[in-house]
């Protein structure tokens, strides 16, 4: 019993990880178009925008991998019934809640590996790509405002008109305001730099501003140091989508927008997406069994895989829009989060049960 466990489990996974890679070669196709224009600029050629693409896999792993997963698990399972094989299984002892119970541990395999790829492997490639990018083109990180970044600290508001790669800042402007929000302070900053070891930032080219009931003081400063809760890890978020950030950089991200008294939920989304989206693996893998017909004389194989990849794809674009519209809508952001995942998963329990009934 357990050699066809093993065999079962060996067309899953080399079907999944071909699923995969004709994904992730599609996905770098696409990538290859949007990167094309801005060849030539700077240092950014085709051996740094190859690179670049690479380090964006890792992310577009973790996206597709509950539609792999379904893919790799219905080419697998309909080859075997095609083959006459999964009727011989069938045949030889084998209940239908074992064959599900193989599949479940194949979809805990792919949700573990989806678990790691979003908290470590997809962070991690994906900050360096864009840190790679930005400094080969010599471009700046901002944000939708022209005025560049805007971030609240305590009573003050910064101003970041530019963050290069190495998280040095250009143009900082910071207005500190009293408790009744009158401003009482100005300070611009021509360029600023983390001091690890102080943990500070130390401003250079200082022109600092102080507003007082009836005078305003005015001087220049050739330096000064800058302490602040605003730190490069902060500021890292800028160069990564929610999505793709770490749960523990989610966490201490959502901690300083909530001590600042700010919007938390587009990552309070992302953050419950990453404890319940490798979930969808295990989904994937039991609506896989769903569409396996018993017989290979069972008509119309090729629609059953038609509407079963499908299906996954309409889960990938469902997922992503519960998100939006949990964010447009102040939705709760777990309800969010997990719902679609946790419907798919019932979906497949149920149809799988069905069929054991059958």
């Amino acid at each position: 019993m357990k050699l066809i466990y093993r065999y079962i489990t060996t067309q899953l996974t080399v079907a999944t990880l071909y699923a995969l890679a004709a994904l992730l070669a599609l996905y770098a196709f696409f990538d290859i178009i949007k990167e094309v224009p801005d060849l030539g600029h700077g240092g950014y050629g085709v051996p740094q925008m190859l690179l670049y693409i690479v380090l964006l896999m890792p992310g577009h792993a973790y996206e597709l991998m509950p539609l792999v997963v379904l893919i790799g698990g219905m080419v697998a399972m309909t080859q075997l019934a095609t083959n006459s094989e999964y009727t011989i299984i069938r045949t030889s002892g084998v209940t239908l809640a074992q064959v599900a119970g193989v599949l479940l541990r194949f979809g805990i395999g792919f949700a573990l590996i989806t678990g790691l790829l979003g908290e470590f492997g997809a962070p991690f490639s994906e900050k360096q790509a864009e840190r790679m990018k930005l400094s080969a083109t010599r471009s700046m990180v901002t944000q939708e405002f022209r005025s560049g970044i805007w971030v609240k600290d305590d009573q003050n508001f910064i101003n970041v008109g530019e963050m290069l790669p190495d998280n040095t800042l250009l143009g900082v402007r910071i207005y500190t305001y009293d408790k009744d929000y009158r401003l009482v302070q100005t300070r611009f900053a021509e360029r600023g730099t983390y001091q690890r070891p102080q943990h500070l930032w130390r401003l250079e080219k200082v022109k600092e501003t102080t507003l007082g009931d009836k005078t305003t003081t005015t001087r220049q400063l050739d330096t000064l140091d800058w302490h602040s809760v605003i730190e490069p890890s902060i500021l890292d978020v800028l160069l990564v989508v929610p999505e793709q950030m770490s749960a523990m950089d989610l966490t201490t991200y959502i901690e300083h927008l909530r001590s600042n008294e700010q919007k938390t939920q587009r990552y309070e989304i992302a953050l419950w997406s990453k404890f319940f989206y490798p979930l969808a693996c295990i989904s994937m893998a039991l609506v896989a069994l769903a569409f396996t017909p018993r017989q290979r004389r069972h008509a119309q194989l090729g629609i059953r895989l038609f509407v079963g990849i499908c299906l996954g794809v309409t889960f990938h674009f469902v997922n992503r829009l519960f998100a939006h519209l949990g964010l447009l809508y102040d939705w709760n952001a777990m309800f969010a989060a997990t719902l679609p995942t946790l419907l798919f998963l019932l979906a497949g329990i149920t149809i799988t049960v069905r069929q054991e009934r059958r």
